[in-house]
């Protein structure tokens, strides 16, 4: 496309001329193709010099794709290799493929163009994105999670940010193939969500704690009632009794907007067994605290930080958030009455993503919290700059550690042991 800007440009901008948008939104795709592969035959048969039949196609292709899909992302859409895609203005887009990001051949004719698209996006849902409402957080049909910033917010044009949505589901065994943690890690994480412990997942943009929450909710027994609560909605849980909730922003009139909070206070009356939080990030974390210390065991979240002790300070915050006048030491005491493990997720600087850390709560000591690690992933010293080599490594587990007591009452206590004994 990038050769036959001008060309493309041309014959869209007489095409578009000519049609109508209801029509168009009415048609099927198949009839919509004929009618456009017609359009495209009448004006390159007239054209000034021969227009290849191989680009013929490809002007019907991206016409179709502009018309119905993403216009120069749509192929980026379709290749199941690529997990985000990111659009700074019109002439610069990347995505990101086994962890490491790239930049794309593909652009937009111009930031009209882009902007149109941005606009369908916010459309499809029932949002707008213009000067007045220069931001909006949206979700495509196949389920993919998108962000869009416009200009005057954006000095170079507009920007798309897109998390794809992937069908297949990732269990621990898969994330144990793919080297992000030890099989005995994946062990006691299971024996952890079999046992309802309170879990944090921490972790970074794009570190994989929601596949790491999607592949712990698969061990939830099926009899247990679960709701989810979600900004945008990326969980997966294959389960019967699920319960799905996600926020809402206000409208233009600034009206009718529902927050996380709002969720999580109103998931208690519904009488969970396990709230699953996709993403805590502000004052919510206090009656997700709250939930977990009042009979909802097995809750989970994520949130970011970049090591477990900045996680314990990054909730420390967000309860401050929603109660300022709460003692610190009475916030700690909750949190650590709440949560009783902490995972930590890390994309290395090759790409790839692992489990660093997965470290219990045990208590307070004065004025600070108490962890013990039970995991760690030990990088070598001695390694390239494309490929991080490492091992997964435990001090053990102490007897009066509440991963083992629950385990024992679960009848795991062998099966636990067992995981670490084998390292």
């Amino acid at each position: 496309m990038n050769n036959n800007k001008s060309l493309y440009l041309d014959f869209r901008n007489r095409i578009f001329e000519v049609l109508d948008p209801q029509a168009v939104a009415n048609m099927q795709k198949p009839d919509l193709e004929i009618q456009i592969q017609k359009a495209i035959e009448i004006l390159a048969n007239n054209y000034s010099r021969p227009i290849p039949s191989v680009v013929r196609s490809g002007l019907v292709k991206n016409l179709i794709d502009e018309l119905v899909g993403l216009g120069p992302l749509q192929p980026l859409i379709e290749d199941d290799s690529i997990s985000d895609i990111m659009v700074n203005g019109c002439n610069h887009i990347f995505f990101e493929r086994g962890g490491k990001v790239h930049q794309s051949e593909v652009s937009f004719v111009n930031e009209e163009q882009l902007l149109e698209i941005a606009q369908r996006i916010a459309f499809r849902i029932g949002r707008r994105v213009d000067e007045s409402s220069p931001m909006v957080d949206a979700r495509l049909e196949d389920g993919s999670r998108v962000n869009i910033v416009i200009p005057p917010i954006t000095l170079d044009g507009t920007s798309i940010s897109i998390r794809k949505f992937k069908e297949n589901q990732i269990g621990l065994e898969e994330l144990v193939g793919f080297g992000a943690m030890s099989p005995e890690m994946a062990r006691v994480l299971m024996i952890a969500a079999r046992c309802r412990l309170n879990i944090l997942i921490s972790g970074g943009t794009g570190s994989g704690k929601t596949t790491l929450l999607n592949a712990l909710s698969q061990y939830i027994s099926d009899d247990e009632r679960v709701i989810t609560i979600e900004d945008a909605a990326e969980l997966k849980l294959q389960k019967p009794h699920v319960v799905r909730m996600e926020t809402r922003s206000a409208s233009t009139e600034n009206t009718g907007a529902v927050t996380q909070r709002e969720l999580v206070i109103n998931s208690l009356r519904m009488r969970p067994d396990r709230i699953i939080l996709g993403e805590c990030r502000g004052s919510e974390a206090f009656e997700m605290l709250q939930a977990m210390n009042t009979g909802h065991d097995g809750s989970m979240s994520t949130l970011h930080a970049n090591t477990p002790r900045d996680a314990i300070f990054r909730v420390e915050a967000m309860v401050m958030m929603a109660n300022l006048s709460l003692p610190l030491e009475a916030i700690r005491r909750t949190i650590v009455s709440a949560t009783h493990l902490i995972i930590q997720v890390n994309r290395l600087r090759d790409g790839s993503r692992k489990v660093t850390s997965i470290s219990e709560v045990v208590g307070l000591e004065g004025d600070n919290v108490v962890m013990e690690e039970l995991f760690r992933y030990q990088a070598n010293e001695a390694q390239s700059l494309d490929h991080v080599t490492g091992e997964f490594t435990t001090s053990g587990i102490m007897q009066r550690s509440i991963v083992m007591q629950r385990a024992s009452y679960c009848g795991l206590q062998d099966e636990l042991m067992a995981a670490f004994r084998s390292l």
